[in-house]
């Protein structure tokens, strides 16, 4: 059985915003330099917990029943796999010998059978503005992820809605007492998402990658603008 490359859903949008730094990572090996967002991935991980904890009862989440929304978490066997960050859910495309991944946060289905994708964010904001928030590249990322994680499952044989939904947990940073813990507000965000951009952005990135030119840096990207003025400053004499 031949080797297949491998390209991520993140991947995919690295070379969205910037293909020179995806060529960097995905052909070169150099990784960037990536934030750890540690408390963001526990408030994940427990809210994970918690819709495992009803999907086992095949119940709706508290969430579902507050939004007045017809769905409870998917029961699925492969449940865990998806939402591992270097297994997910993928499609090969084995003509052009590559396999395209994703790692969802959660699927819900609704009685017809039809899946609504999930993800979850966290942040800890004054006021929480989610138009602030799209108006802002990484908040059209995050519909863009979305819509990836749709074009995989469909691609998988499910009956997926174009309705996605983020679950944003926010933290509230003016209670009088910590005591240890930290308390949130969340905010239930609906999307109506559109992935027939994705194959072809797909098909796009894997051409860049296995070709023998560098792209250019992109002007918006800071990763590249350091790297040029870096390259500057080490023409100047400067004295330690």
């Amino acid at each position: 059985m031949q080797k297949l490359d491998k390209v991520s859903r993140f991947g995919v949008d690295m070379f969205t915003k910037c293909p020179r730094c995806f060529v960097l990572n995905y052909r070169y090996k150099i990784k960037l330099p990536f934030p750890q967002f540690t408390l963001n991935n526990a408030v994940d991980n427990l809210c994970k917990n918690e819709f495992d904890y009803y999907r086992k009862r095949q119940e709706p989440h508290p969430i579902f029943i507050e939004n007045n929304l017809d769905v409870i978490p998917f029961d699925h066997e492969d449940i865990d796999k998806w939402r591992h960050n270097f297994i997910g859910i993928s499609h090969e495309y084995v003509d052009k010998k590559f396999k395209f991944f994703g790692a969802v946060d959660d699927v819900w289905t609704r009685p017809n059978g039809e899946l609504i994708i999930a993800d979850v964010k966290a942040t800890a904001v004054n006021e929480f503005n989610w138009d602030n928030i799209y108006a802002k590249d990484y908040g059209k990322g995050y519909q863009r992820q979305l819509e990836v994680y749709q074009f995989l499952f469909r691609k998988n044989g499910f009956k997926v809605s174009n309705t996605a939904y983020l679950l944003y947990f926010n933290g509230k940073k003016h209670n009088k007492m910590f005591d240890s813990s930290l308390s949130f507000d969340y905010h239930l965000i609906k999307l109506n998402c559109d992935d027939g951009w994705v194959e072809d952005k797909v098909f796009e990135a894997m051409d860049v990658l296995r070709s023998d030119i560098l792209p250019d840096g992109s002007a918006n990207c800071p990763t590249c603008s350091y790297i040029k003025d870096r390259s500057v400053i080490n023409k100047l004499k400067i004295a330690s």
